[in-house]
């Protein structure tokens, strides 16, 4: 990864996703969340102050070392026993049947495999574990779909591999048979990168 990637990218996420309404979303995502926890891109750390006492271990990955110097300053004070690993979601070194739950907030937009990053989300579940998310993603609107398609590689660009154009609700449907989704445009966003997916995907038992 380059400057950009490492330095530039890690602080504007740290400013933008500071802002509200994120810390709303992810308090409202979280607060069922318990047991042995998986967070798929955990970037400058900004999940963990929303995390329930229920939680008895949490495992966090990002490939972006630039991340580190903003989610280090959390993890040293975090209450709860946290194992923090470089790593992408695609590959994970983790057994089968390993974790209550995973998490994944705004990360599914910018994994270069998506869909391979989710098999492996379901793999690690124990039967019956939970996939918490919440993306933005492709609008139902198709004049607005227009401008997510013809924005897209910009925002790949500037926003690390960003995509505005992925179906959320249907990747994650392509791996989990029993997803519930709420779908609704973000507040104070604009239409074309707010359309929101929040959900839980549960794996068989």
């Amino acid at each position: 990864m380059g400057f950009y990637s490492n330095v530039i990218f890690p602080w504007g996420i740290e400013w933008m996703m500071s802002q509200s309404p994120f810390p709303e979303y992810r308090k409202e995502l979280l607060k069922d969340v318990s047991g042995d926890v998986l967070e798929i891109g955990f970037g400058t750390g900004l999940n963990l102050a929303y995390y329930p006492e229920t939680v008895k271990h949490l495992t966090v990955i990002d490939p972006n070392s630039g991340m580190n110097r903003f989610a280090k300053k959390r993890l040293d004070t975090s209450q709860i026993p946290v194992e923090s690993k470089v790593l992408g979601g695609e590959n994970l070194p983790m057994d089968d049947n390993s974790f209550d739950a995973v998490v994944s907030t705004w990360t599914l937009c910018s994994i270069p495999n998506v869909d391979q990053a989710l098999s492996e989300i379901y793999r690690v579940l124990k039967p019956g574990g939970k996939f918490y998310f919440i993306e933005h993603g492709l609008s139902r609107d198709p004049k607005i779909q227009v401008w997510q398609n013809r924005l897209t590689p910009l925002q790949k660009v500037i926003a690390d591999g960003c995509h505005l154009n992925r179906d959320i609700k249907q990747l994650v449907e392509n791996h989990f048979n029993k997803v519930t989704v709420e779908e609704f445009y973000g507040l104070d966003f604009p239409k074309f990168s707010g359309y929101m997916y929040r959900g839980i995907a549960t794996k068989n038992n």
